[in-house]
């Protein structure tokens, strides 16, 4: 299988342009239901906003710990 395969490569274009052919992208903005962002729902947007949130404040509160201003 792999015994010519620098000939084999030299031989045939990579690339052939009469294989090419321009197709758009299918868009997929208009379809989308309005109020979506990222393509999350209201419930998924809360819940990765609240994850976020708690990650500052546990973050914040260990900054505060370690750095002293902070004493339990």
């Amino acid at each position: 299988m792999f015994d010519d395969l620098r000939n084999e490569a030299a031989s045939k274009p990579f690339y052939d342009e009469e294989e090419a052919q321009y197709q758009p992208a299918a868009s997929t903005y208009s379809s989308e239901k309005p109020g979506r962002f990222l393509g999350m729902t209201s419930l998924q947007r809360f819940v990765l906003v609240f994850l976020l949130m708690m990650a500052v404040c546990v973050i914040g509160s260990l900054v505060l710990f370690v750095t002293g201003k902070f004493v339990l």
